[in-house]
């Protein structure tokens, strides 16, 4: 596959002939929503087996196959070129696919009010068969050691028919607020705790649950030690059942971080003790902050990177937003941003007519606009080529795989672009 970004003046019958595809094929594929009033730096993921690249000036078949990780000779066979040909520039070269790794997706997805949505309970049926684990969130623990279980609706049956793991998400929220006093008496009164993970069990063997899952944030620092023991506890319980044990984790770059989120998540004893994490890296741009990429690169690899410094990379899911932020400028504390897919991104962008800017430190798409009422906004989210970016630095450093947070907002290039990079690891 290619990403192409639109260019000045460009139509959606011109890109497909330039690739030698049909029309409803790249609509189809991309679900664009905007096929008529395509807008510049709007990627299209092309829908071929391997790529095309164009030659520009300066290129000779040797530095191209440099920049494609292609062998000059192989290039040039495949191509029916000699080895020493010139390029004229414009000239369409074929690419071979890249050879695809083998990793693990999973999806959290979080049913809200009293049903399930059909919009969410579809974007589970059509996107289950690109991911491992499928996870419900959440069931609320309770100071009781008892569970508020999530709808589940056909969330089970639709993880069996894609041989999805089920996961079964567990939190210390109340009233959906995480919160450090639950966290506390889970973790220290050994009652309570027992009740607890007799709770689990029953709770996970009802609905087939095959991975339990602890999201225990904003815990008290003093309760370190106790939330890594009851890991441990848990890991040998649920290792009888058969099943596997994963961990949520705050963005840690070092091991004495300070702040709520960090202090009580340890890196190295939590590694050593589950089956896998899941790295939560996003949320740098948030609703309740001023503008910027929510997850930008360069942050994204300084967490990742201190992480396999604490435990094996095949145990690390690296965390990925399905989401972007419109924010009303300028930004006032106290006010929120509205979430967005990368689809109603772009088209807030085809309605105001405003260029896509693609920010190479960030790896990641913005641009602003003025709404009808004289507003200005700035709206930062995902699309193909960041999404490549994170793809391309979860095989540089051989992680499990990689966990998006959450299923209900439509971005099809995502999907798109695992199969055209990894096999995907089913368990189930």
């Amino acid at each position: 596959m290619q990403i192409h970004v639109v260019q000045p003046n460009q139509t959606l019958s011109g890109i497909a002939s330039t690739y030698g595809v049909t029309v409803d094929r790249l609509i189809e594929s991309n679900k664009i929503p905007n096929p008529t009033n395509l807008v510049v730096g709007q990627n299209i993921v092309i829908p071929i087996v391997g790529s095309y690249y164009f030659v520009q000036p300066g290129d000779s078949l040797y530095s191209i196959a440099q920049k494609v990780n292609v062998p000059y000779q192989e290039l040039a066979r495949i191509n029916g070129l000699s080895e020493n040909q010139q390029l004229s520039v414009g000239y369409r070269l074929y690419i071979p696919s890249r050879t695809k790794t083998t990793a693990e997706f999973n999806a959290y997805i979080e049913p809200r009010g009293s049903k399930v949505s059909t919009v969410l309970e579809q974007s589970a049926i059509e996107n289950a068969p690109y991911l491992t684990y499928l996870a419900p969130f959440s069931f609320q623990a309770k100071r009781d050691g008892s569970l508020k279980e999530p709808l589940l609706n056909n969330f089970a049956e639709i993880a069996r028919n894609n041989r999805n793991v089920l996961m079964m998400v567990i939190t210390n929220q109340e009233n959906d607020q995480f919160n450090d006093e639950l966290g506390r008496i889970l973790l220290t009164d050994m009652d309570i705790q027992n009740k607890f993970v007799t709770t689990i069990i029953r709770t996970a063997k009802k609905y087939g649950f095959k991975d339990i899952h602890f999201d225990f944030e904003y815990l008290r620092p003093e309760d370190r030690t106790a939330y890594s023991q009851f890991l441990r506890k848990m890991k040998t319980r649920f290792q009888k059942e058969g099943w596997l044990l994963s961990a949520a984790l705050a963005p840690k770059t070092s091991a004495e971080q300070k702040g709520r989120w960090y202090e009580a998540h340890d890196y190295k004893a939590i590694g050593a003790i589950v089956d896998f994490v899941v790295i939560m890296t996003y949320e740098w741009g948030y609703s309740g902050g001023p503008a910027q990429a929510v997850s930008p690169i360069g942050p994204v690899r300084k967490v990742l990177e201190y992480a396999i410094t604490e435990m094996p990379s095949s145990k690390i899911l690296m965390g990925q937003n399905l989401y972007g932020y419109d924010w009303t400028l300028p930004f006032v504390q106290g006010t929120t941003a509205k979430a967005v897919s990368p689809q109603q991104a772009i088209e807030t962008a085809a309605d105001y007519q405003v260029t896509i800017e693609y920010d190479q430190t960030a790896q990641a798409p913005h641009y602003t606009y003025t709404d009808n009422d004289d507003k200005q906004h700035e709206v930062w989210f995902e699309d193909a080529r960041s999404i490549q970016a994170k793809f391309d630095l979860l095989k540089e450093l051989k992680l499990r795989g990689m966990s998006y947070w959450k299923l209900g907002l439509a971005f099809p290039q995502n999907w798109l672009l695992i199969s055209d990079n990894f096999n995907v690891r089913k368990r189930a």
